[in-house]
């Protein structure tokens, strides 16, 4: 097995419309297909590929032992880092860019209204 690319990253919250309008509008993702689960969701496409599932759930997004599941982070590659950058600016969304030592990689850091911390990957060159 080779894993080349991050496929989707699942994420839970109270706050599913938010979260929605949020990755569409900051990240370019479109709602699309998703199987007809018994509970509320969404999933945002780049492209063909949905790449960020949401689960809506009420109140804490988690009970029991899946209350203690933890995320550091999740990142996507991308070119166009200034004017993904303007975007921001102008959004005013809060970021922080950080270089990858040794790679030619500069990531813009930023987290989503829930807290989620993400990282959007561009060549350190562009």
């Amino acid at each position: 097995m080779k894993i080349s690319k991050l496929d989707h990253v699942n994420i839970r919250t109270a706050r599913l419309e938010v979260l929605v309008e949020w990755y569409t509008k900051v990240l370019d993702f479109r709602t699309g297909p998703r199987p007809d689960f018994p509970f509320p969701g969404a999933w945002l496409y780049t492209g063909d590929a949905a790449v960020v599932h949401l689960i809506g759930t009420a109140g804490d997004p988690g009970t029991g032992s899946e209350s203690k599941l933890k995320l550091e982070h999740f990142a996507f590659a991308a070119t166009g880092r200034a004017a993904f950058e303007k975007k921001l600016q102008e959004m005013n969304i809060p970021y922080q860019l950080a270089d990858a030592p040794g790679f030619n990689i500069t990531q813009v850091n930023l987290w989503d209204p829930d807290g989620n911390h993400l990282h959007v990957d561009f060549p350190a060159d562009e």
